[in-house]
């Protein structure tokens, strides 16, 4: 049986030990606004909280997982911060949590979008789906997000997403190691699903254990990389290149980057 229950801008669903989340602003392309990133947080918090939850799935309302941040937001200097941090904070969350995470991703996951996927433990992504980080473009450095993707992919592809700033194919996607399947669009939710159906045959203590060892055998810890990540991102959030990378973005013309700016 499911319950459902609704806030401004995100969807919580519960189906025995699965918790789904939806990112719900679909008229923005489930844009990440600072509303938007607190009620993800607590929507997660809450979820680990509860001891019959095992698997929570991340997905978005509409066409599109999730384009990224609320640019009009991001370049507001007095919420800027705020939302980097609450950026950092949803990754550091579901990278940590003892909760295996997977993301549905349809349509498009671009720069925080594709953050949050990258932070999950899975990554489910429909045919035709464009993925990426085409931070440099607006003048902002991928920081967060690089902490994720130096552990999952090989150094050179890593390279070639983050400093060309192009978007790929799911297919691509999927053939670096980004994603881990790639499925017809109707077929989304059953692919998620068993996958999910698949975790929940382990132990959950045997399946959370596995899940922190992992995390913790790496040289340095997420939570340190992050911390280091976020000097860099806000560095580049308050430079005059953003503001111009950002300013042109929305007003659909080509940077006018200064020359030998750094």
């Amino acid at each position: 049986m499911s319950a459902e229950s609704k806030t401004a801008l995100v969807l919580v669903s519960t189906e025995g030990p699965v918790t789904t989340l939806a990112l719900n602003r679909p008229d923005k392309r489930n844009a990440l606004n600072l509303e938007l990133l607190e009620q993800l947080l607590a929507a997660v918090a809450a979820t680990e909280a509860n001891a019959g939850q095992r698997v929570l799935i991340l997905r978005g309302e509409g066409p599109v997982f999730c384009a990224g941040l609320d640019l009009a937001e991001a370049a507001s200097p007095e919420r800027a911060h705020r939302s980097a941090e609450l950026v950092a904070a949803n990754l550091r969350t579901l990278s940590a949590t003892r909760l295996v995470t997977i993301a549905a991703v349809q349509g498009a996951a671009v720069a925080g979008g594709a953050g949050l996927m990258t932070a999950c433990d899975f990554a489910v992504a429909a045919e035709g789906t464009q993925l990426g980080y085409p931070e440099t473009r607006r003048g902002l450095v991928a920081a967060l997000v690089m902490t994720f993707l130096r552990r999952q992919l090989r150094e050179r592809d890593a390279r070639e997403l983050l400093l060309t700033g192009e978007l790929i194919e799911a297919q691509r996607a999927l053939a670096i190691g980004l994603v881990n399947r790639v499925v017809p669009p109707a077929d989304l939710p059953g692919a998620v699903r068993r996958m999910a159906d698949a975790v929940l045959q382990g132990g959950p203590e045997a399946v959370a254990n596995t899940k922190r060892l992992m995390n913790e055998l790496w040289p340095r810890s997420v939570v340190a990389d992050l911390d280091h990540a976020l000097a860099f991102h806000l560095h580049a959030r308050n430079s005059p290149e953003a503001s111009e990378g950002v300013k042109a973005f929305k007003e659909k013309r080509p940077p006018k980057w200064a020359p030998g700016s750094q």
